[in-house]
């Protein structure tokens, strides 16, 4: 690629809706622990732990590299295959880890028992409305429409990608939301998240193994990193298939390998009880004896 090309891939462009998105969650974080928490949480009990302060951290920063300069300059104007990887961060690494930032307390007072928005927010927190949701965009967004228009409208690609990142915290809540009565069962969590990875394989083979250019929007004369239309294409493809493909099937393995060995040491300590209330001790036997006292004495002949 050329000189004048390359020096306009990394030209610095500032983006203030990301950075007003990111200082919002930010003060909104601020604001959450040092003036809710301390009138919503009993004195003595931790508002926020190092996990979810953590999370938060990672999520925010992630959000921050996924939608700013330069991945989304360079996913927008010249590789789709960066802009695969940016929604593989909004959709399957921000959410969840944003939803696990999130103290039960503070979920519980925005999601209030009985409430019109708590009933709203529970059908669409629902696995099969949310997932059918999710898939549904996710397919949308390889429309070629719809890549045209994210590529020429900056406040159309911002939106889509609200409504995306939106779908996909109600897809992550049965899995790791703060509310534990939304979750599925842990064997239920596996195939759920088995499904999410079947849908991103039908677009990824159609980017694999398309003949000629799939977005003509994408099709430049220059090349950035010398990178042609086809390999591209097929970066892209694979992305959506290996990478988000792997990074479920690994959360699916953990959580199976956990969901195993707990049920591992649920049967070991049932096993041990029953030991336990079928064994009868000498000092058992004694308490009996004492309880029933002496035996009647036989009568004299």
């Amino acid at each position: 690629m050329g000189a004048v090309a390359a020096t306009d891939a990394w030209r610095f462009q500032f983006h203030p809706e990301v950075w007003l998105t990111v200082a919002l969650l930010i003060g909104l974080a601020i604001y959450v622990v040092r003036v809710v928490a301390p009138v919503a949480v009993p004195p003595g009990v931790a508002a926020v732990t190092k996990r979810q302060r953590l999370c938060f951290v990672a999520g925010v920063a992630l959000l921050w590299v996924s939608a700013d300069w330069p991945m989304h300059d360079i996913a927008e104007e010249y590789l789709y295959s960066v802009h695969m990887v940016q929604h593989l961060l909004i959709s399957f690494v921000v959410p969840p880890l944003l939803l696990m930032a999130v103290p039960e307390w503070l979920a519980r007072l925005i999601v209030v028992d009985g409430s019109r928005s708590a009933k709203v927010i529970r059908r669409l927190v629902h696995p099969l409305v949310a997932g059918v949701a999710f898939n549904a965009l996710q397919a949308l967004m390889h429309w070629n429409t719809v890549v045209e228009l994210s590529v020429r409208s900056g406040p159309f690609h911002y939106a889509m990608h609200l409504l995306m990142f939106a779908s996909a915290l109600a897809m992550w809540t049965p899995v790791v939301g703060p509310l534990r009565e939304l979750h599925l069962s842990e064997p239920a969590k596996m195939v759920y998240l088995f499904t999410m990875s079947i849908i991103p394989t039908v677009p990824a083979a159609w980017l694999t193994f398309a003949e000629g250019s799939v977005y003509p929007v994408y099709d430049h004369a220059q090349r950035l990193f010398g990178i042609s239309v086809a390999a591209d294409q097929q970066a892209a493809g694979a992305i959506m298939k290996v990478l988000g493909g792997l990074y479920l099937w690994t959360l699916i393995a953990i959580r199976f390998f956990r969901f195993s060995a707990a049920q591992r040491r649920a049967d070991a300590e049932d096993r041990r009880l029953r030991v336990l209330a079928n064994t009868l001790t000498t000092a058992d036997v004694e308490a009996e004896f004492e309880r029933l006292g002496p035996p009647p004495s036989e009568p004299r002949p």
